[in-house]
């Protein structure tokens, strides 16, 4: 091969190096979804509370993937919502939490992801009435979870279910909007974060990934879908 041959190839390989790289940066490193900060004016390892609002949809319609199950995050300064998983809280400090829950049901593989765990009283609140455990066996009562494995949290989050059938059906746009004419259960519950910084990870833990192996693929382990992180802050 003669020089000129041999410079061309080269630069031919840089430029094809360079782009893999920027594509890999722009699409994985600072194009993935938002967080949102709850964190914010909030004076940490104080007890304070905050007040996290969350939906689970049983479509994407905002995004490039529209039948996949996900979670969204509201804004607490603009009151939007933000299709993301990430979201800040203060370390030391009270969550309260709200979802309202807008899909269908799916049974749980093990019926320990049933019981609430790590919550304060270890209970949660379902349209305002308290539960410890939700069978999802036993009719269709389950949606999805909030799951935080690494403070032992787990929350089953309720499905609309049988409300179906005096409505037109389940929310097809999303994010949904609570209101009349469209079936959804409301969770509350709380915790208390860590004192010291760290991201802890949750996930569903039901198989809602559709069309995927064992239904655990797809937005089942994809960052903005139904997993995602909580950061802690001080």
């Amino acid at each position: 091969m003669s020089l000129p041959a041999r410079i061309i190839t080269l630069v031919v390989a840089f430029l094809a190096v360079t782009a893999v790289g920027a594509f890999v940066v722009l699409h994985y490193l600072l194009g993935g979804p938002a967080t949102v900060d709850y964190a914010a004016g909030v004076t940490p390892n104080t007890g304070a509370t905050v007040n996290v609002v969350m939906q689970e949809d049983p479509q994407t319609t905002v995004g490039s993937k529209p039948d996949w199950v996900t979670y969204f995050i509201r804004n607490p300064t603009t009151g939007a919502w933000v299709h993301t998983t990430l979201f800040q809280v203060p370390a030391g400090s009270r969550v309260d939490m709200t979802v309202f829950g807008f899909d269908g049901c799916t049974p749980l593989r093990n019926p320990v992801w049933g019981q609430v765990t790590g919550t304060i009283g270890n209970v949660e609140y379902v349209d305002g009435k308290p539960y410890h455990v939700l069978d999802s066996w036993g009719g269709c009562n389950v949606g999805h979870t909030f799951s935080i494995p690494g403070i032992n949290l787990n929350v089953p989050m309720a499905s609309p279910g049988l409300l179906q059938a005096a409505k037109p059906g389940l929310c097809a746009t999303s994010p949904c909007t609570p209101g009349p004419g469209t079936p959804y259960r409301v969770m509350t519950f709380s915790f208390y974060t860590p004192h010291i910084d760290g991201q802890y990870f949750w996930q569903c833990r039901i198989p809602c990934g559709g069309g995927f192996l064992t239904g655990f693929g797809g937005p089942m382990q994809t960052i903005g879908f139904m997993t995602g992180n909580m950061d802690v802050v001080s």
